[in-house]
């Protein structure tokens, strides 16, 4: 059996032994292709525990983003064996990050295969890594989420003008 990246605390590999979407076993952050998490209840990659709960209205995200983030937070300074998500925040800022380009990377050969099963879930890697990025450096999903809503109704743009005129007189 393989572990899912949002392992349970007790360290237990998610229920059914899947590997991840392209291959990879869950140890190594991918998760398990059932989308569950260890047999503890903690929440995996798609809002369902391991107890078998059912998943959130994905339509509004109802608070995923949020529940996946605290359980990487939670898992800030666990053991890096029994933890990915304690592995990685444990490593260097520069491991964190080459993961996200790492996931970028698959990202974008899934796009351009043109396999949607394959773009989901590579897209779901990357979003993953970037909550564990942003736990390294104390942020939060709904910072983010914040921002895009501060950006709600403009013109691309009109917004990237502005940024560069606020760049230039910031220098």
């Amino acid at each position: 059996m393989t572990a899912n990246p949002v392992d349970g605390r007790d360290g237990q590999p998610g229920h059914g032994g899947q590997t991840g979407s392209d291959g990879h076993p869950g140890t190594d952050g991918q998760p398990g292709a059932d989308g569950h998490s260890g047999t503890d209840g903690q929440p995996g990659a798609d809002g369902h525990s391991g107890s078998g709960g059912q998943a959130a209205d994905l339509s509004t995200g109802d608070g995923l983003l949020a529940r996946l983030a605290d359980v990487i937070a939670s898992r800030r300074g666990g053991d890096p064996e029994r933890s990915y998500v304690a592995r990685l925040l444990s490593r260097s800022e520069d491991a964190v990050l080459k993961k996200i380009g790492e996931e970028a990377t698959e990202t974008v050969m899934a796009a351009k295969d043109g396999d949607p099963t394959r773009i989901v879930a590579e897209t779901a890697d990357l979003w993953f890594h970037c909550l564990v990025m942003l736990a390294r450096y104390d942020l939060r999903p709904e910072d983010v989420l914040a921002e895009l809503a501060r950006r709600e109704g403009l013109s691309g743009l009109d917004e990237k003008a502005a940024r560069k005129a606020r760049q230039r007189s910031a220098t």
